[in-house]
């Protein structure tokens, strides 16, 4: 009895998901979560989250800007997201003259809302499963190449068809390891204009000690508008231009929560790999997070230490140095908890299970027998070929110097080109100069020097023997005796591209006949042998070997699934709309530790005492405005609440998502997880893992008390109840 008891528990275990756990599909709730969403505590119906008949909760979420999540807060278009998601907009239209990242912006009317050229959101419409259309043709016979492109030719067939003569979009997405596939009727607008941002003191606080780290007292939002054409339909920006109406808005609380509320998170998580067998996620953990983690730190660094000798370079690197420092931390404590929670050993026993489950019938030891052998051969197989390609990624081009040598790569294939006209070339030299500008503006010479020789180390260093360049080792150890340095400071000192001035110097000397100096232009030149030996070398195996494993990955998926029959799955994140739900909760991130689920204006004060952190520094008025308690209507028991902390499975892309109540009432905005539950990306710890939300008052006392913005207030549906 015991042997068998174990047996069903190897069964059940693996698929017994928790409340809290899953990302799910909005229009799939009623079928799988209608009566868990009611346990909850959840006060709505499926069809007041998601409705394409009617005004619904998916009405009011929009994907910002491609890679983060926003919500519509006032029926005159108003989104509320986060800081770091609209930072690169307040870094753009940052000077020394007007330092919007130290100082913060307001819009005091709408005419002073500023546009982001290139900035989108995107809306919802519906989602609609297509499987039975995208697998139509597809035959066993088939190899898995011609599958392939027949799903894609019925991909591309079926998207067009379906938004014919209409101003809408459609996105079919795979699911389930291309087991399934779901299209996105979408709606993008355009005209995006900035209406408010705190400074980075309040944005920021706590800068990188505390990302990824609970608690936190971080204001990590922004305000943006969308913009339409009189008739309410997406427009390029224009003067004549009106804000947006949108279907539906969401009604702010002042109520707040507490401890084992209900919440939900709605947006777009980016991407997550909760069914990964135990020889990929041993990977990730030896081979792939390592090398990023590395590779990262000595860019952060370096940069660190010019962003705080310098206001001009740190206008310069601060949207740069967000966007690497996030994901550098979020992989150093992704490791160490797969580490901590023993997450290879636990997917080996479930595994382990899966065989016996195999055996005990012919018929699935046929079909999914040899399968986990299959895996792991092709994992071993592919280690060298993953460390190589990161390497590419995150050593050879994060210098600098490569990335821009890169941006001339289209000018050479038009001028190598036999098709490509001179009026092409000539418009290709015009399209690259344009762009410097914005480049220069954004780089630092001395400190891209700095990092160079510590990231080619690091990339000659750590690839495998058989992918190395021939050229790039010689060079050091021939004609510079082995001296990195001196090789890097040769390098800097010749190139065309360290300088605008030089670098449109070059551009202009060059024809579609005559390219020669851009071939002998030194970084040019060092990023074709790195792009050569990339190629040749890794690129065409490693995809090849990706292509073989996605095979088996999908067959892996499609295996679980009948392993576990009758349990609900939800699919991995993929930067599609998807509602997650939870509770309010606190975690022990260690024997002896309980972190509580709020924080206040309290741990401000408490934080300004160390002055070891430049981070933990007060802005002034706030600081006047904290200790003199003057917190209007957004008080709880005399205390400003400014985050809490709940258990929704959330990932990247969920910044900025909305954090509802059980009524659909927006009390507060997604920014973070924890650090000891990054890894949830991956396996999802219910006693540890939680989401990081910035309690909604906050925010309207930020607005209203802090920056004298209150006439936004006014154009938002505050409620009480």
């Amino acid at each position: 009895m015991r042997i068998f008891g174990a047996f069903v528990l190897a069964i059940i275990l693996p698929f017994s998901l928790l409340a809290d756990e899953g990302m799910w599909l909005p229009n799939l709730l009623k079928a799988l979560n209608e009566k868990e969403l009611a346990a909850n505590g959840c006060q709505l119906t499926p069809e007041q989250i998601y409705s394409i008949n009617k005004g619904s909760l998916k009405d009011a979420v929009v994907h910002f800007g491609g890679g983060c999540t926003g919500e519509v807060i006032s029926y005159q278009g108003l989104i509320l997201t986060n800081h770091h998601c609209g930072f690169s907009q307040i870094q753009a239209h940052s000077s020394l003259e007007h330092n919007y990242i130290r100082d913060g912006f307001w819009a005091m009317s709408q005419k002073d809302e500023l546009p982001n050229p290139g900035l989108t959101v995107t809306f919802i419409k519906r989602i609609d499963d297509v499987t039975a259309q995208v697998m139509e043709g597809v035959l066993d016979s088939m190899s898995n190449a011609q599958k392939e492109e027949k799903i894609l030719a019925n991909v591309k067939r079926i998207e067009a068809e379906s938004v014919k003569g209409t101003h809408y979009t459609a996105k079919i997405k795979s699911f389930f390891y291309g087991n399934e596939y779901y299209m996105f009727t979408m709606e993008t607008f355009k005209d995006i204009r900035l209406v408010g941002a705190p400074p980075e003191s309040i944005g920021n606080y706590g800068g990188d000690e505390d990302n990824w780290v609970w608690p936190r007292h971080t204001g990590d939002f922004s305000l943006f508008r969308i913009y339409a054409d009189k008739d309410n339909k997406p427009a390029e920006f224009s003067s004549d231009n009106v804000p947006y109406k949108p279907n539906y808005s969401f009604p702010i609380s002042l109520k707040g929560v507490k401890e084992n509320d209900f919440t939900m998170v709605f947006g777009f998580p980016g991407r997550t790999q909760e069914y990964l067998s135990s020889f990929a996620v041993k990977q990730i953990v030896e081979v792939v997070n390592p090398i990023r983690i590395k590779a990262r730190r000595i860019r952060l660094g370096i940069w660190d230490k010019y962003m705080r000798s310098s206001e001009l370079d740190k206008i310069k690197y601060a949207s740069k140095y967000n966007r690497l420092s996030n994901y550098y931390k979020k992989w150093t404590g992704e490791s160490k908890g797969l580490e901590r929670f023993n997450t290879v050993g636990k997917k080996k026993d479930f595994e382990a299970g899966f065989e016996t489950w195999c055996k005990a019938d012919s018929v699935r030891n046929k079909k999914y027998g040899s399968l986990l052998k299959e895996l792991q051969k092709e994992y071993e197989a592919n280690d060298k070929l993953a460390a190589a390609a990161e390497l590419f990624s995150e050593a050879a081009s994060g210098i600098e110097l490569m990335t821009f040598a890169n941006y001339f790569m289209p000018l050479y294939e038009k001028a190598k080109s036999a098709n490509a006209t001179v009026e092409e070339f000539e418009a290709e030299k015009k399209r690259l100069k344009d762009n410097f500008g914005g480049w220069f503006k954004n780089y630092q010479v001395k400190a891209d020097k700095e990092i160079c020789p510590q990231l080619l180390g690091l990339y000659l260093q750590a690839l495998p023997e058989e992918y190395k360049p021939d050229f790039l080792t010689v060079s050091i150890q021939v004609k510079f005796k082995g001296d990195i340095v001196a090789f890097v400071e040769n390098l800097y000192q010749q190139s065309n591209f360290t300088t605008e001035e030089a670098a449109k110097d070059l551009v202009d000397k060059l024809s579609k006949d005559n390219i020669k100096k851009l071939e002998s232009e030194p970084a040019f030149a060092l990023w074709m042998d790195l792009v050569a030996v990339y190629t040749f070398k890794v690129q065409d195996a490693y995809l090849k070997s990706s292509d073989r494993i996605a095979a088996l990955n999908k067959q892996w998926m499609q295996a679980q699934r009948t392993y576990g029959k009758g349990k609900k799955f939800y699919p991995d994140a993929n930067s599609t709309l998807r509602l997650s739900y939870g509770k309010v909760k606190g975690y022990e991130p260690k024997n002896g530790v309980f972190y509580q689920p709020f924080t206040t204006a309290d741990g401000i004060l408490e934080k300004s005492k160390d002055t070891l952190i430049p981070d933990y520094k007060v802005n002034p008025r706030l600081l006047e405005l904290i200790k003199n308690k003057d917190f209007g209507p957004y008080s709880y028991k005399g205390k400003l609440p400014v985050a809490f902390c709940a258990s929704n499975h959330t990932t990247g892309g969920n910044s900025g998502s909305p954090v509802l109540n059980a009524y659909g009432q927006l009390i507060g905005t997604n920014f973070d997880r924890n650090w000891d539950g990054t890894m949830s990306d991956i396996s999802y710890d219910p006693d540890r893992v939680r989401n990081i939300v910035l309690d909604v008052r906050y925010t309207l006392f930020i607005i209203d008390k802090f920056a004298g913005a209150s006439h936004l207030l006014k154009e938002m549906k505050i409620v009480t109840n």
